[in-house]
């Protein structure tokens, strides 16, 4: 079943809901992976068509393969419409447009990846660390 530009391999139809209807908070019996309830739950957040969308962690705890997934169905649920994302995984943060670190509860700093990564404070230091030096001083592909 195509899922935001993604395939879903095996929809959960756990009750009397099945389906898109699943909570996809739960397990449902195993059956359903972590990539696939959060893909379930951006389908369902696009047909709802939200004016502002709020993702908490949307890419935290997958492989790398279903990482890229989920990362480009926001991508293309995000596109055009006001979004939230809250995310420590830096390569997700540097999609946003503007970005907002913060630090011991108050913005350290605000702006966009490339703007972040030059004034070399506390985003560009912890981006250089986390990553492998490949050349992705860049946004990351699905922006």
């Amino acid at each position: 079943m195509p899922v935001l530009g993604a395939t879903v391999h095996t929809v959960p139809e756990p009750g009397p809901e099945g389906g898109f209807l699943t909570d996809p908070g739960h397990r449902v019996a195993g059956r359903a992976g972590a990539g696939q309830r959060r893909l379930i739950a951006l389908a369902r957040a696009q047909l709802a068509d939200p004016d502002v969308l709020l993702l908490d962690e949307a890419t935290s705890a997958l492989d790398p393969a279903t990482e890229a997934a989920v990362s480009g169905a926001v991508a293309r649920l995000t596109a055009g419409r006001t979004s939230l994302i809250v995310a420590h995984r830096l390569t997700t943060a540097a999609r946003a447009d503007p970005i907002l670190v913060l630090a011991d509860g108050a913005v350290a700093e605000e702006g966009t990846h490339a703007e972040l990564l030059s004034r070399d404070g506390a985003y560009a230091h912890q981006w250089r660390a986390t990553l492998p030096e490949d050349g992705r001083e860049g946004v990351p592909a699905g922006r």
